[in-house]
């Protein structure tokens, strides 16, 4: 996975809040995670179509200040779990 890559969203996610944090909810394995502030609005560029990843970290930097070699590398690990969990997918 590179910054490039443009991720969906499983349609079999379920998003609350709960106490300050973002838990997703897999409707088929029954199994949550949680999100802090900045993995949730990660989470929200990724559902809301924002592009690639590269995008999302662009739109995150100006949001937030962290260095973006720091932020590049949060993306990316986030992003490879929401796959590996079935919670998101690779589309391009």
């Amino acid at each position: 996975m590179n910054l490039h890559d443009r991720l969906t969203t499983s349609s079999d996610v379920v998003v609350r809040q709960v106490g300050g944090e973002t838990v997703l909810l897999d409707i088929v394995s029954g199994k949550y995670f949680g999100l802090d502030a900045v993995g949730a609005r990660v989470w929200q560029l990724i559902e809301g179509g924002a592009g690639s990843l590269i995008d999302a970290c662009d739109q995150i930097g100006a949001e937030y200040d962290v260095p973006r070699d720091v932020l590049e590398q949060d993306v990316l690990a986030l992003a490879g779990k929401l796959v590996e969990h079935g919670l998101a997918a690779v589309t391009g």
